[in-house]
């Protein structure tokens, strides 16, 4: 697939795109990913438009949802599903969740992660809890000061650090004055430099700077490390499920990570080598004072025992004097000086520097050989050095080759996280998969999830997905104020969505019909100029006209013009609607029996929701199912009942006159 080849895209936008991630390869993977945020990050992308990019790739061409209105229900429901992830990029990769012309792999991925969450619930919350430390991976930005000398240009590399081409006339000498240098190809020295690679002419890019593979591993420690806790859960229980072998499919090639990472994290000889060198002085300066202590208290206990003569020898001879001196006390200096030589190799245990046998100048009052600690200090200056960049090098050849797997992995496990979270959405609203038919939509027993309470369910459906009896193509929708006629729209339009997602719908059964467009036509806001009314009608008269396959949920369109004149325009909308034999179409409205005068045919299909009266509590008493075939009542009278009920003086007598007329 090529970038520029995208709707949208450009050869300016793809050289963008491709520039900001490194590569097209990488460009193009991280639409896949679904990372809308990391899209939006390019110089010229919306977020608007890094979705839009992301959604093509995915499939979605935004025919389906045809209106405003379907979009918002849509991501309404992209909204409330998002409440149940456990992985912060999950939320994003949602919004790919977009009705596709064939959701056949989408529902088999889905149904294995339901069956999944059913069967091996404590599992699914185990990973769960693994999957909130997965988030979307960070690129590396950074320079380094790594040099890289090649004779081959590698502008890719410019970016993150020095890139230099040697003149003919030079030789890797003259590169000398660099600490930290990549040698590509011919003319590298035999004794490599602390702080060298030599590499051939075409190396893998992840070991030229390897402090930038490492980098990547660091910068992503969080995700990364959740990847090997899964990796590690899967080895130590292992269990025997489709959707298991799924999330294992995406993990292949990366058994060796949780090592790895372990041995990064915890850099080993490096790390006591900078703790001795830490503290180093200061731990041979408390040598120093610890050995002059113990001579001065092994010292209160000699004695020098000298006869007469000796005395006399000892005026005469003080050299001779200072002799016996030393024979008699320097044992005591002796010892003492080697405990301390032995503390300070103990000390120096592991670092990979030895500690020299003479580490003082003078024996009484003790003191240290600055000369010697210094020389410890750079041998292991250098060392740490030497370690840091084996340590770093081959960390990068062992970790660069799983890069690109694990950028592979936590997409895998996000979009895992996706079809898991969307069996806890299911789970938590009873939702079934619903069944794919050719025309027509059918709920048994379904719900409006959405509407903050917990709704009454409904059946009802329309076309040759419905039961015998209830096949028409085109139903008015009747009844009461507040009896639910919107609701059942919304309904409607929420299965139709989800089902062409490959989504469960929140029903006991459903049937839906495939369609290529979802037209739900909201109420208008009131009588419209001629200019408004005009151009409306002619969106009317294009959705009904056409032949494609579509669902039409209309409300109250009446309401675009005075009652008379609606009632005739919406006539011979229906009208023209029931000639396309793949249009399934519900209109709510309250000018059924005009409606139906205009047409003059007698055959069109009228449900109603009936109130049936006022309970207790004056609330109205309403069966959310439509009744098949039934005008129902609207509820004026009822609210007009109730507001006898409620009011007191000149206002009660006159709402109880106006019950009269009814």
């Amino acid at each position: 697939m090529v970038l520029s080849a995208l709707p949208g895209v450009g050869e300016r936008l793809a050289k963008k795109m491709t520039d900001h991630f490194g590569s097209e390869e990488a460009a193009l993977s991280s639409l896949k990913s679904g990372d809308i945020g990391q899209i939006a990050e390019i110089e010229g992308v919306s977020p608007k438009r890094a979705l839009a990019l992301a959604r093509s790739i995915a499939g979605d061409d935004g025919q389906f949802l045809a209106t405003k209105e379907a979009v918002k229900l849509h991501q309404q429901l992209i909204d409330q599903i998002a409440n149940f992830t456990a992985s912060p990029a999950t939320k994003s990769r949602l919004q790919l969740l977009t009705p596709l012309d064939d959701s056949s792999k989408r529902r088999e991925s889905i149904q294995s992660a339901m069956d999944f969450f059913t069967k091996h619930s404590d599992i699914a919350k185990k990973i769960a809890e693994s999957f909130k430390q997965i988030t979307s991976l960070k690129s590396n930005s950074e320079r380094y000061d790594r040099v890289v000398v090649t004779k081959q240009p590698m502008d890719e590399l410019k970016k993150y650090c020095r890139v230099l081409i040697p003149a003919e006339s030079e030789t890797w000498k003259d590169y000398t004055v660099f600490n930290k240098v990549t040698w590509l190809g011919s003319g590298a020295p035999n004794d490599i430099p602390d702080g060298w690679i030599v590499l051939g002419s075409n190396p893998e890019q992840e070991v030229i700077i390897p402090e930038m593979t490492l980098d990547w591993f660091k910068k992503n420690r969080k995700t990364l490390t959740a990847v090997s806790e899964i990796i590690t859960m899967f080895c130590e229980t292992p269990i025997s499920s489709p959707f298991i072998d799924y999330i294992n499919s995406g993990l292949m090639g990366l058994e060796q990570l949780p090592e790895l990472l372990f041995t990064l994290f915890e850099e080993g000889d490096t790390e006591r080598a900078e703790l001795v060198k830490d503290e180093l002085w200061t731990y041979c300066k408390e040598l120093e004072n610890e050995v002059n202590i113990e001579v001065e208290k092994a010292m209160n206990d000699a004695k020098l025992a000298l006869s007469g003569a000796e005395l006399l020898d000892a005026l005469a001879d003080g050299s001779g004097f200072q002799r016996r001196l030393k024979e008699a006390t320097g044992y005591v200096i002796e010892n003492a000086m080697q405990q301390a030589v032995n503390r300070l190799s103990q000390f120096m245990e592991g670092s990979g520097v030895r500690c020299p046998p003479v580490i003082f100048t003078s024996d009484w009052p003790a003191k240290l050989d600055r000369q010697v600690i210094e020389k410890i200090d750079e041998s292991l200056e250098k060392r740490i050095s030497a370690q840091k960049s084996d340590h770093i090098y081959s960390m990068a050849r062992k970790l660069g080759p799983l890069k690109v797997k694990c950028e592979s992995a936590v997409r895998s496990l996000i979009m895992v996280d996706q079809w898991l979270t969307i069996a806890r959405w299911s789970n938590h609203y009873s939702c079934t998969m619903p069944k794919m038919v050719s025309h027509g939509i059918w709920i048994k027993e379904g719900r409006h999830i959405l509407l903050g309470i917990e709704a009454d369910p409904v059946t009802y459906g329309l076309g040759k997905a419905a039961p015998p009896d209830d096949r028409q193509q085109l139903a008015l929708l009747t009844g009461a104020n507040s009896g639910g006629k919107t609701t059942l729209l919304e309904l409607l339009a929420h299965t139709c969505i989800l089902a062409h997602m490959g989504l469960p719908v929140p029903a006991k059964q459903a049937c839906v019909g495939k369609v290529e467009a979802l037209h739900i036509l909201a109420k208008a806001g009131g009588t419209q100029s001629a200019g408004a009314l005009e151009q409306t009608l002619v969106d009317l008269a294009t959705v009904v006209s056409d032949p494609t396959p579509k669902l039409i949920l209309a409300d109250e369109l009446e309401a675009i013009t005075e009652p008379g004149a609606g009632a005739r325009i919406i006539a011979g909308m229906l009208l023209a609607a029931r000639a396309q034999k793949d249009t399934t179409m519900m209109l709510v409205t309250h000018l059924a029996p005009a409606i139906i005068e205009a047409s003059n045919v007698d055959d069109f299909r009228v449900d109603g929701i009936e109130a049936r009266g006022l309970d207790a509590d004056l609330e109205l008493i309403v069966d959310r199912t439509p009744i098949r075939n039934h005008l129902a009542r609207s509820t004026p009278e009822l609210i007009v009942k109730r507001l006898v009920e409620r009011s007191n003086g000149h206002a009660k007598s006159l709402f109880s006159d106006i019950l009269k007329m009814f």
